[in-house]
């Protein structure tokens, strides 16, 4: 018996010591790694090799990603907007200084003209030749080309623009066109994907690919009402107007402005959704300006300082800092230094917020306001007036 036990322990003792060997040395003939590389290296049907007969051809685990759809079916609609206008240059050198720059500008014999040529892009908004634009691609343009990707050209006429929101309305008059489709009910969120179609630097329609950014951007000092979406697609000079397109090739905004230290794209571009460019468009078709509610009220935001100075329990809402007399907030007993926290029963949480609160609402019919003056809380009834145009200088 104690022979046998001894002759168990030194083949127990041998196989250990070959396991000990075989794993410090070749360790993939415990693991199976090379059965899996063997298998991992082997041809398969479609891979360098025609598959055999009744072999069917197995499909990708991932398929090749591609927003030519949606390009193909955004293209027509974007063109691209040629400008031309004469403006006075000075003869002489001016200094930096924008005020007397326009002043020599303005004085008979200190200044010649001169063509300037500007471009743009825009959106095919109508099959009856309506374009959608920034304001700031045709301001002051003496003449207006637009040229469609399919290679026509027309000349445009300016049917209505909108400062405030730095949106113009262009038609022309060419048959065949193909307006874009709007996507103005789908939710847009922070990380889908968008495509950016223009013509930046003149090179000709160029498409760029990126993703939402963020919504609501405002505060930009771009125009009065802002509410933009911001993306890292690439817009450069010559986007402004084009289309920002989701990966079905519906509109989700018109390109307005670039956040820039260069001139060219730093990844930080902003465009006004389709829903608030859809409603202004309408407005301006059908009555050549865009009418917006006004109470003729300066707002101020409440900081947390001005919230302690007048003992608020809260730091939002507005502070009344200037009242046009017999305006529509004047007649209703609005006065300086009211302090206004809802309207319609709607929080007031600052003066951006404020103002577009009251655009959408309709001139003649009554809202309420409730404010705080003398610490004590009042409700008041203002009838909405019309925002008068801004006053070209």
């Amino acid at each position: 018996m104690r022979r046998l036990w001894l002759l168990f322990a030194q083949t127990v003792t041998v196989c250990l010591g070959m396991l000990f060997i075989v794993a410090t040395l070749r360790p993939d003939w415990l693991s199976g790694e090379r059965a899996v590389h063997e298998a991992a290296v082997t041809p398969v049907p479609g891979a360098g090799q025609a598959p055999s007969a009744g072999t069917q051809a197995s499909p990708p685990a991932l398929g090749v990603v591609s927003f030519a759809d949606a390009v193909e079916k955004a293209k027509p609609s974007v063109v691209n907007i040629y400008t031309r206008k004469h403006v006075n240059v000075p003869l002489l050198p001016i200094p930096a200084d924008p005020e007397l720059e326009r002043l020599f500008r303005e004085i008979p014999g200190f200044s010649r003209r001169r063509e300037s040529t500007n471009l743009g892009s825009g959106v095919i908004a109508r099959a009856d030749g309506h374009i959608l634009t920034n304001f700031h691609v045709i301001e002051a343009a003496d003449a207006i080309e637009v040229a469609l990707s399919d290679g026509r050209e027309a000349v445009a006429e300016l049917v209505g623009a909108d400062p405030e929101s730095d949106l113009a309305v262009l038609r022309i008059k060419l048959p065949d066109l193909s307006p874009i489709a709007f996507n103005d009910t789908h939710q847009v969120r922070t990380g889908d994907i968008v495509l950016a179609i223009g013509n930046p630097f003149g090179v000709g329609q160029t498409t760029t690919m990126g993703i939402v950014s963020a919504q609501g951007r405002n505060r930009l000092g771009i125009n009065i009402y802002e509410n933009f979406i911001q993306t890292d697609a690439a817009i450069n000079p010559g986007n402004s107007g084009g289309a920002l397109i989701d990966t079905e090739g519906r509109l989700l905004g018109i390109n307005t402005a670039i956040y820039s230290e260069t001139g060219g794209s730093l990844g930080i571009g902003f465009a006004i959704p389709a829903k608030a460019a859809h409603v202004i468009m309408d407005q301006i078709i059908e009555t050549g300006t865009v009418t917006r509610g006004w109470l003729g009220v300066e707002p101020q935001d409440v900081t947390p300082e001005l919230a302690k100075a007048f003992k608020l329990k809260q730091d939002h809402g507005v502070i009344i800092a200037s009242v046009l007399r017999d305006g529509p907030a004047w007649r209703a007993g609005l006065r300086v230094g009211d302090i206004i926290l809802t309207l319609d029963d709607q929080t007031v949480y600052d003066s951006f917020g404020f103002l577009n609160q009251i655009a959408p609402l309709k001139p003649g019919e009554s809202v309420d306001v409730a404010v705080i003056r003398d610490g004590k809380k009042r409700k008041l009834s203002v009838d909405v007036g019309v925002r008068p145009p801004i006053r070209k200088r």
